[in-house]
């Protein structure tokens, strides 16, 4: 079958004939229709995911949307080592398929899902939003940011703020507050933070964390106590280390903490990817992607960062 191929850690992969699967007790092949190429497929074809191995000869993707065995379209997560979903065919555990609504073609229903996932389940899950809170995003300019923007609106908060570097993307946000993060930015971020943040989903992680951090908990300390504040870390785009002083989580509500692959159950993710398909029609979730051919892998590979690129490795 047709497939990207990971020869070398850290290379973009070539497109080439791989083995076909074949199906064991628990497993199903599917007949992949559209693959997201979102940045954990990137860090682990590289070797620099945390869940990742440290060998190549496999094919990358971690989800991707297609037909079963069945006929029926479905989404599907983590297929099994090394049939990644960007081939014409991945072998999946029989327990990691969700279906898809009639009403989203393969593509977008890829682009959904890999864009608006991570803050679904980090919304849902790990900071367990409540009606009319207020939610930050750090990194709203990105293909996940931006969807995140939407997956809070539709879940009912009170506020959403963005906070991105570009300033002629984040205009296009759907935001109440928008924050550019340039060198002037601080005040504007601690007069929000005062104002009343309850939860930041920060997709970038490094500098800009570090002064949302500032913002939100430096130099607090009321004596009648800071109000709650949930962090959530969900991505290293702009560093993976930040340095953190102790009195700020002394002397604030600040909760870090994260929302990934280990602090969620798959099982979890899973029932969040079916969760949030089933809402995408009525939501309306408009996620930003270019649908590509398998043979455009390389261009896509290398392509913007705001853009969320899908993979068809059976095009019609």
């Amino acid at each position: 079958m047709k497939a990207a191929i990971v020869e070398t850690l850290g290379v973009t992969p070539r497109v080439g004939n791989f083995g076909e699967p074949s199906a064991g007790p628990g497993e199903v092949v599917v007949t992949v229709g559209a693959a997201p190429l979102s940045p954990i497929v990137k860090a682990l074809a590289s070797g620099r995911h945390y869940a990742g191995g440290s060998s190549a000869g496999f094919v990358p993707g971690v989800d991707g949307v297609g037909v079963d065995p069945s006929g029926r379209r479905v989404y599907f997560l983590f297929p099994k080592a090394p049939y990644g979903s960007m081939a014409q065919k991945a072998l999946v555990p029989d327990d990691m398929l969700v279906a898809v609504p009639d009403a989203l073609p393969d593509d977008r229903a890829a682009a959904v899902a890999t864009g608006g996932l991570a803050s679904w389940v980090a919304l849902t899950r790990r900071a367990k939003l409540r009606a009319d809170e207020v939610v930050l995003v750090n990194g709203a300019t990105g293909a996940a940011g931006r969807m995140a923007l939407q997956v809070a609106r539709y879940l009912g908060v009170g506020r959403v703020v963005a906070v991105g570097r570009s300033a002629a993307r984040l205009r296009e946000a759907e935001a109440d507050v928008r924050i550019v993060l340039d060198a002037d930015a601080d005040p504007s971020l601690r007069a929000e933070f005062d104002r009343g943040v309850d939860i930041v989903l920060d997709f970038v992680w490094g500098e800009p964390a570090s002064r949302l951090l500032r913002a939100a908990a430096g130099n607090r300390g009321s004596r009648a106590g800071e109000p709650r504040l949930r962090y959530v870390q969900l991505g290293t785009a702009a560093g993976a280390e930040i340095p953190l002083r102790g009195d700020m989580l002394r002397g604030s509500g600040l909760e870090l903490i994260g929302s990934g692959i280990g602090s969620v159950p798959l099982k979890e993710l899973l029932a969040g990817a079916g969760e949030l398909l089933a809402a995408a029609p009525a939501a309306g979730f408009e996620p930003p992607f270019v649908s590509v051919p398998l043979d455009h892998l390389a261009e896509a590979w290398e392509g913007r960062s705001e853009i969320r690129y899908v993979i068809r490795p059976n095009p019609a």
